[in-house]
């Protein structure tokens, strides 16, 4: 392949992209906007026009937020790469971090540096959605200064996390000869399955309270559901989701030995004991399926071919060339590979999101079979409709919509199919 035609092709593939997004979204906006007026007639007994128009509002706002941040998003992906963007960045850390850090310093600058500068244009509309959209609607529970805090966490986190894993990818890249991408691939399995042990203990905790479940008789319900699934779990804990949002959940977490259940407050707060027993059931299918295991390995599976690939393309001038970037002849460019991959990597595997969306809501519905076989349909049906009302989840999506982007079945098709098995 040549520069000119990975530019084209890049170029062509942003832009098919983009207008898929936008044809995609103005759908759904169209088709909520024109149900917004009448509760669907499967629903018109169980949810109050004013909750099915709140839900219209809520899905509309986003929508519209998506729609700008998509055409913002595509912006900044172009300015990086073709504008020049990342290609001055790079010049700029390597006439100046190269000769104080060395190499690897160097490299790791010019990572730490794009991720931070790319956090500062993304936290404008991470607190429009929050403080705007979010608290407009009613959602929205966290002050300015927990949401800050959370945000230096979060940085503090990805850096004492990010930094090390990239130090030694870099190195292996400039070490390990033309079969690095294989030795890197496995630090980043380690990686993830460590991170997967330590989440629930370590990471959770500095953002979130825990405590353990102390109403007896749920816990002793949801006990006895998990012996009779064959699962086992570290604890039952309950953590303060009321704090930030009233966005409700359930959750299993960690991994092997690990694995924790937690139920947000606000879940708790709003469904009766057999409705969160079904919910509980629900996520036991996932695990009863091994959809987990399934996902965790078609992750590592995929990241290895996407190592492979990267291990080739990080050898090509025209890889570099063709996105707007000069490679350096005296200077490693494994960091500038790396970026590079990271950000075109989306722009082509944006077309394959149906594929993952349908497998996904394929497990949903294994996972609500499972869920009716070990409690009760009713209970779990139930409890899906206070989700999406609470929620504000709208019932009206529209059709190609769901097929492109959905992981979980829409509420008539979820409420469709567990009907069928009472």
């Amino acid at each position: 392949m040549t520069t000119s035609v990975l530019t084209v092709l890049f170029a062509a593939f942003l832009v098919g992209s983009l207008l898929l997004r936008v044809w995609l979204a103005s759908r759904q906006i169209r088709h909520v906007a024109t149900h917004r007026h009448s509760v669907p007639a499967a629903f018109q007994a169980t949810v109050s026009l004013p909750a099915h128009q709140r839900a219209a509002d809520y899905t509309l706002a986003k929508l519209r937020l998506g729609l700008l941040t998509t055409a913002f998003g595509a912006a900044v992906l172009l300015g990086w790469t073709l504008l020049g963007g990342l290609d001055a960045l790079n010049g700029r850390l390597l006439a100046h971090a190269r000769p104080a850090l060395g190499d690897l310093g160097y490299q790791l600058s010019l990572l730490a540096a794009f991720a931070l500068i790319t956090g500062l244009i993304d936290l404008p509309f991470e607190a429009w959605t929050t403080f705007r959209l979010e608290q407009r609607h009613g959602f929205n529970h966290t002050t300015p200064g927990l949401w800050l805090a959370d945000q230096a966490k979060g940085v503090l986190v990805g850096a004492l996390l990010g930094l090390p894993i990239a130090a030694l990818i870099l190195w292996l890249m400039g070490t390990a000869g033309a079969a690095w991408w294989l030795w890197a691939w496995a630090v980043w399995v380690v990686f993830n399955l460590l991170v997967l042990v330590l989440y629930p203990t370590v990471i959770a905790p500095l953002f979130n309270k825990f405590q353990p479940l102390e109403d007896g008789a749920l816990k002793a319900r949801v006990e006895s559901l998990m012996a009779r699934c064959g699962f086992a779990a570290k604890g039952l804990f309950v953590m303060d989701g009321s704090r930030r949002s009233a966005h409700a959940n359930a959750y299993f977490t960690g991994f092997g030995a690990a694995k924790r259940v937690v139920f947000f407050d606000t879940l708790l707060s709003k469904l009766s004991p057999p409705e969160v027993e079904a919910v509980l059931a629900h996520e036991l299918g996932h695990f009863k399926h091994r959809h987990v295991t399934k996902r965790i390995v078609a992750m590592f599976a995929l990241s290895l071919a996407g190592f492979a690939l990267l291990g080739w393309l990080s050898q090509q001038v025209w890889f570099y060339a063709g996105l707007g970037v000069r490679p350096s002849l005296d200077a490693p460019n494994d960091a500038l590979a790396l970026l590079l991959f990271l950000l075109v990597g989306p722009v082509f595997s944006f077309f394959v999101t149906p594929l993952f969306a349908g497998l996904s809501r394929r497990h949903e519905f294994e996972a609500d079979a499972y869920a009716c076989a070990q409690t009760s349909a009713r209970d779990l049906g139930g409890a899906l409709l206070k989700l999406y009302e609470d929620n504000a989840s709208t019932l009206t999506p529209d059709r190609l919509y769901v097929r492109f982007y959905y992981s979980h079945p829409p509420a008539s098709e979820r409420l469709a199919a567990m009907g069928a098995l009472a």
